[in-house]
C-alpha cells in the first residue's frame, strides 16, 4: 500500500486550522468559561496564550499520527468502502468514547461536561471529515 504523504501533510495542517477555528472564534468564549480562563487578567491569558507553544506541538503531532492511521485504514479498505464512512465510524467508536470519559473523569465541573463532550467531539468529527475529504481527493 502506498500512502500520499503530500496529502497526510495539507489534512494535518487544514486540522490544525479547523481546531483553532472550532475552539477559538467558535466555542472560545464557552471554552474559556468552562477553563477558567475569563477569570485572568489580560496579562495572564496572554502570558498562557504565549506559553501555549509546547502543547500546540504536541496537539500537531497527535493530529499527524490520526491522519495518517486513517490513512493506513483508509488504503487497507475496498475501493468501494466509503471514506467518510470510516472516518465516522472511528470517531464513535474510538474519539467520542475517549473524550467523554476524559471530560467525565478529568475533573470537569458536571455542569460543563455535556457542553465540553459537544465541544470536543464535534471539533473532532469535523476535523475527521476533513481529513477523509482530502485524503479522498489526493486519492484520484
Amino acid at each position: 500500500m502506498e500512502l500520499n504523504y503530500l496529502a497526510i501533510g495539507v489534512a494535518t495542517v487544514l486540522q490544525f486550522i479547523c481546531g483553532w477555528v472550532w475552539y477559538m472564534p467558535l466555542f472560545g468564549k464557552a471554552w474559556g468559561a468552562m477553563h477558567g480562563y475569563d477569570r485572568l487578567s489580560k496579562e495572564d491569558q496572554e502570558k498562557a496564550q504565549k506559553e501555549m507553544g509546547l502543547q500546540l506541538g504536541i496537539q500537531f503531532l497527535g493530529t499527524l499520527v490520526t491522519t495518517f492511521v486513517l490513512a493506513l485504514l483508509i488504503g487497507g479498505l475496498p475501493a468501494d468502502w466509503n471514506t467518510y464512512g470510516l472516518a465516522g465510524f472511528v470517531w464513535l467508536g474510538f474519539v467520542v468514547p475517549t473524550q467523554a470519559s476524559a471530560v467525565m473523569f478529568g475533573g470537569t465541573p458536571k455542569e460543563w461536561m455535556l457542553k465540553k463532550t459537544a465541544i470536543m467531539a464535534g471539533g473532532s468529527l469535523a476535523c475527521l471529515m476533513i481529513a477523509a475529504t482530502v485524503l479522498s481527493l489526493f486519492s484520484n
